[in-house]
């Protein structure tokens, strides 16, 4: 396959498009999700989720795998949410 000059994928390195396609397929697995992680990104799991936020970020991300890349994007500011709303609670309970 050829890859043209302007193709986002050439824009992430492999590890990037790794991380990606890992994110659209960790579900069908028939193993744990962190095991996984260390097994195929030789790293811990929390260095794994600041390159996952990184590729994330990444515009060409988008265009690699949008579907994807939006529904990260959303678990991510939820959790953000949930952050800031359970820390405010907490201040004025």
């Amino acid at each position: 396959m050829t890859v043209a000059a302007d193709d986002p994928r050439e824009t992430l390195a492999e590890r990037d498009l790794a991380i990606l396609q890992f994110e659209a397929t960790w579900f069908t697995l028939d193993e744990d999700r962190h095991d996984a992680i260390r097994a195929r990104f030789s790293c811990s799991v929390e260095e794994y989720n600041l390159d996952l936020n990184r590729v994330i970020d990444h515009p060409a991300a988008l265009l690699v795998d949008p579907l994807v890349v939006r529904r990260l994007r959303r678990h991510r500011e939820r959790r953000r949410r949930q952050l800031i709303d359970g820390a405010a609670a907490g201040e004025h309970a």
